[in-house]
């Protein structure tokens, strides 16, 4: 499982021995990542065969991953204030949950995010407008976070839109 370009690519940005946190991780290609270059990754997802699939893994390579199975548009986990140096999370999206994001990243934290434009309806799925971002919302939803870098348009045949953005 190859983790996310857009992660991998800013790689230098990421603080050092961080705790990290990968939303909707799936079957964890980039929590199992970060789990070779920080202190500890707490990996959340719905979908509960992806999660057991996650612990084998991690757990045959020695690194610290916890997954947990985790709907993520229930509000039922809280996502502890300032915790995470890193959170990641690529090809999801839910709009509520950006202010409780910004809340659980630590100063100085990093939060990498990508996922889809209205675009890329045309291209297949996703075609739902709720997993569709608009044009520059992504910017505007990771604010008052600095942004370190962004992109927008199509990028290896997808329509998407990716921040690197660092809380203060």
């Amino acid at each position: 499982m190859t983790p996310a370009a857009w992660l991998t690519d800013h790689a230098d940005l990421l603080p050092a021995r961080a705790r990290a946190l990968d939303l909707a991780c799936g079957r964890g290609r980039n929590a199992l990542w970060l789990g070779e270059r920080c202190a500890s990754v707490l990996a959340l997802d719905r979908d509960a065969a992806a999660i057991d699939q996650l612990r084998a893994e991690a757990l045959a390579r020695g690194l610290p991953v916890t997954a947990v199975v985790s709907d993520l548009e229930s509000g039922v986990r809280p996502l502890p204030s300032a915790s995470f140096e890193v959170i990641v999370v690529i090809h999801y999206l839910h709009r509520p949950l950006f202010p409780r994001l910004i809340d659980a990243l630590a100063p100085g934290g990093v939060l990498v995010y990508e996922t889809f434009t209205r675009p890329q309806a045309a291209r297949g799925k996703p075609t739902n407008p709720d997993f569709l971002l608009e044009q520059g919302e992504l910017r505007r939803l990771v604010a008052p976070l600095e942004i370190l870098d962004w992109r927008e348009g199509a990028f290896e045949a997808r329509d998407i839109a990716s921040v690197v953005a660092r809380r203060k």
